[in-house]
């Protein structure tokens, strides 16, 4: 009993964790690509202490493409579409990551595809769709459709991290290294600026992402999945008190995404 209490305590602490990404993200004031530099190294550092050397040296080659399609490109990715679009938003799109990797698991890990499965998934897509058009014909903005992009990177990364031999802890270390190290260039370029708000995004992603796997060791999968999805709820709390608008739609696809992407994580489990 007490290593599930533990267990349900980590989930909800992450769901707090990963409810506020979006708003620190959207409250950066520096250049997207120094943000997510500095965010990506910082973790990286916090990560360091948990890692096996030995581990790190095997998988270097997996690390340098976990790091390039997990860190850069999502991270660049999410920085550069929270600044044009809503912290609502955010929080709300990057929530499709379930749905890409229902069908990356399906192309790339021969994972089979269920009448089930595919219904939770035009679910999920249903609400990311109502979130970007908000009921309306129109062409979806450059922020929702980077926002879009960050979970199809982040789950390439997790269909290569998935033929590693490593650790959670140093699959995190080796993504955000080689991320930090992708992104040092477009940060020099970009005109390097330090801003405090890559502190807690890089606490984010480094307890993040300890606490997750460590969730999942004390509790079932889909226990924890249900316990963290509604982390959009936290972010959507937040940023109506910094002023942003709530719309019908945003609870329309926030209700639709929570009731596909719980589906699909709990099928997984059978």
């Amino acid at each position: 009993m007490q290593k599930r209490s533990e267990g349900i305590l980590l989930a909800l602490f992450g769901m707090i964790l990963y409810g506020l990404e979006p708003i620190v993200i959207k409250a950066n004031p520096s250049n997207p690509a120094s943000f997510a530099f500095f965010s990506a190294f910082l973790a990286s550092l916090i990560l360091l202490p948990f890692v096996d050397m030995n581990s790190v040296k095997n998988n270097i080659k997996k690390g340098i493409l976990i790091g390039f399609f997990g860190t850069f490109l999502a991270y660049l990715s999410y920085s550069a579409g929270a600044r044009l679009s809503t912290a609502i938003n955010a929080a709300l799109i990057t929530r499709a990551e379930v749905l890409f990797s229902f069908i990356l698991a399906y192309i790339f890990l021969g994972e089979r595809i269920t009448i089930k499965r595919a219904v939770y998934s035009f679910i999920t897509l249903a609400g990311v769709i109502a979130v970007i058009t908000r009921g309306k014909i129109v062409e979806p903005k450059m922020g929702d459709i980077l926002l879009l992009l960050v979970p199809f990177f982040w789950q390439l990364g997790h269909i290569i991290a998935k033929k590693t031999n490593a650790t959670p802890q140093t699959i995190a270390f080796l993504r955000n290294i080689f991320g930090s190290l992708f992104l040092l260039p477009l940060a020099l370029v970009s005109g390097m600026e330090f801003t405090i708000y890559s502190v807690p995004e890089g606490v984010i992603i480094a307890l993040g992402q300890i606490i997750w796997y460590a969730s999942i060791r004390r509790i079932d999968l889909s226990l924890a999945t249900a316990i963290i999805t509604p982390a959009p709820a936290v972010a959507i709390a937040v940023a109506l008190i910094m002023g942003e608008e709530l719309t019908s739609w945003h609870i329309i696809g926030f209700t639709l995404i929570t009731v596909g992407t719980l589906g699909l994580s709990i099928k997984r489990e059978h």
